[in-house]
C-alpha cells in the first residue's frame, strides 16, 4: 500500500468509525506511529479530517442545513417538546440553552417562569428572552458560526465553567443510542459534553426524525444520566434502543403533554 492508498485507506475508517487514534490507525496499517501522523498532516491541511483531542475526525461530506432552514422543520412539533420541558422547570432555576431552534422552542415556553437565571450559547434564545424582566439572562461568546447562530470554541467553554445548571437543554443534528448527540463540528460535540457535565438534569431535544441518524461523524458520549425528548411519531423500534441503555425517552403530542411509550 503506497503513500495515497493509505491515505485514503484513513479516510474510509474516519468516514465509517468515527473518530480515530494514531496508535489504532498504526496497528490497523501495520505502519508506524510517525508514519500515520505525517499522513494526518497532509490529510488535516487539505481539509478531508479534522483534529481533535483524542485524534481526528471525518470532516462531513453533507452540507450542514442553516438555521433558517431548520426553523422550517417540524415547526408545530419543535414547538410542543419546547412546551413539555419548559414545564420541568420551577421558577428560581438555573437554566442552560444550547443554540438550535427546538432550544428556542424551550426559550419561548420559559417566558411564562419567573424569577429564572438562563446562560445560552444561541442567539436564537436571546431573541425569545430579551423583553423579559424576570430573566438574569447570559449570553456566552466565542467563535460565532452563522449556520446555527451559536458560539463554540475555546472562549466558550472557559465560559461555560464558570456555571454549573440545574437544568441543560441541548440541540443535536442527529441522535443514536449507541453514540450519543451527533453534530457536523468537533468543537460542538466538546461543547455539548461540556454542558452534559455542568448540569444536574441533561435533556435532549430531537424530533423523532433525527432519532437514529448519522448525517456526520462527530459525536458527544453524554453517558446515561440523561433524558431524549423526542415527539409521538417515533416508533418503539426507535426508542428501545435508548432505554435498553439506561437512556429515559418522553415522547411528547401536540399540546405538549408526555404521552405512554
Amino acid at each position: 500500500m503506497n503513500a495515497g492508498e493509505r491515505r485514503e485507506e484513513i479516510l474510509q475508517l474516519a468516514r465509517t468509525q468515527g473518530e480515530m487514534s494514531v496508535e489504532t490507525l498504526s496497528e490497523m496499517l501495520g505502519v508506524t506511529a510517525s508514519t500515520i501522523r505525517r499522513d494526518l498532516a497532509k490529510l488535516t491541511d487539505s481539509g478531508e479530517l479534522a483534529r481533535t483531542y483524542g485524534g481526528v475526525l471525518a470532516v462531513p461530506t453533507e452540507a450542514e442545513t442553516t438555521l433558517a432552514e431548520r426553523s422550517h422543520e417540524a415547526p408545530e412539533v419543535k414547538r410542543a417538546i419546547g412546551s413539555w420541558c419548559a414545564k420541568q422547570v420551577p421558577a428560581g432555576s438555573h437554566v442552560l440553552l444550547d443554540a438550535g431552534t427546538t432550544t428556542a422552542q424551550v426559550a419561548r415556553g420559559l417566558r411564562e417562569t419567573s424569577p429564572l437565571s438562563v446562560v445560552s450559547t444561541g442567539l436564537t434564545s436571546l431573541q425569545q428572552m430579551a423583553d423579559l424582566q424576570g430573566v438574569e439572562f447570559t449570553l456566552l461568546g466565542g467563535r460565532y458560526r452563522p449556520v446555527s447562530q451559536g458560539f463554540i470554541g475555546p472562549i466558550t467553554e472557559a465560559g461555560l465553567e464558570k456555571f454549573t445548571f440545574d437544568f441543560a437543554f441541548l440541540g443535536a443534528d442527529a441522535v443514536t443510542a449507541e453514540d450519543g448527540v451527533c453534530e457536523a463540528l468537533p468543537e460542538q460535540v466538546r461543547l455539548k459534553e461540556l454542558m452534559s457535565r455542568r448540569a444536574t438534569h441533561v435533556f435532549v431535544v430531537a424530533h423523532a426524525e433525527k432519532l437514529g441518524q448519522r448525517p456526520f461523524h462527530a459525536w458527544a458520549d453524554l453517558g446515561s444520566g440523561w433524558t431524549l425528548v423526542t415527539d409521538d411519531s417515533a416508533d418503539p423500534a426507535q426508542i428501545t434502543p435508548f432505554e435498553e441503555r439506561g437512556i429515559a425517552v418522553v415522547r411528547v403530542d401536540q399540546m405538549g403533554n408526555a404521552v405512554q411509550n
